[in-house]
């Protein structure tokens, strides 16, 4: 399998703080690649610093052989790299099929109705509720439409922040439904998750952070049958 993203060497500051202190790994086509480690591991710094709203001092992150160190974070999108944000970020004054809109504006027009369709066979709830204001929208069900929004753009690589934070336990059972759904169809998936057991079960391959940096990387099946990772992140 090619490499789809390469992250060598990144290095971020906070002011004086070192948040990320020499992170390299890789994401092939097709996969889904976990991040886990404990709140403050870094792990919403380094996707913040993939999609360009943060930059490294050193090292590089190519993405299709493209080097997106000088590409403003604006223009990351269009490349084909869509980051669902931590906390969501919806936009809540708009309703939900106008948020899935704003996710197409790198897409021509023709092409909108049908990639509503798929969202909305996606996720039956977002269609039931397509005129219904974002800001009424249960938490499970604008984690959906965050998710929605960012497929509309065709991402080649989807970056997913924390899907689970806040939700009930049997929402975070759907949404990490639907990330299998969407690896099956084919997507290329970077998550980071608090919820090591469940971000395990799905990936591929994962990478533990602690404190800025990889201290431990491995299969899925691997990490979880790791006796530290079971005794630091799975309750083991």
């Amino acid at each position: 399998m090619a490499a789809i993203l390469t992250v060598d060497n990144i290095n971020v500051y906070y002011g004086s703080i070192h948040a990320i202190k020499g992170i390299s790994f890789e994401v092939n086509e097709g996969e889904i690649v976990t991040l886990i480690g404990a709140n403050g591991a870094g792990k919403s710094t380094t996707l913040n610093t993939i999609a360009g709203l943060l930059h490294s001092h050193t090292g590089s992150v190519t993405f299709l052989g493209e080097n997106l160190g000088k590409v403003p974070a604006h223009k990351i999108v269009s490349r084909g790299l869509a980051l669902v944000p931590e906390g969501r970020r919806v936009f809540l004054q708009m309703t939900v099929q106008e948020n899935l809109e704003m996710g197409s504006y790198t897409q021509p027009g023709s092409g909108i109705s049908a990639d509503l369709e798929r969202v909305y066979d996606l996720f039956p709830r977002l269609r039931e509720r397509r005129k219904q204001v974002a800001g009424t929208l249960s938490g499970g069900e604008q984690q959906m439409l965050a998710m929605g929004r960012a497929l509309m753009s065709h991402p080649k690589l989807l970056m997913l922040d924390e899907p689970s934070m806040g939700l009930a336990p049997i929402l975070v059972e759907q949404i990490f439904s639907i990330i299998q759904d969407l690896h099956r169809s084919g997507s290329t998936i970077l998550l980071v998750e608090q919820n090591a057991q469940a971000a395990l079960n799905v990936a591929d391959r994962g990478y533990v952070l602690e404190t800025g940096k990889v201290v431990t990387t491995g299969t899925g099946q691997e990490l979880l049958e790791n006796p530290a990772i079971k005794k630091a992140y799975l309750g083991g």
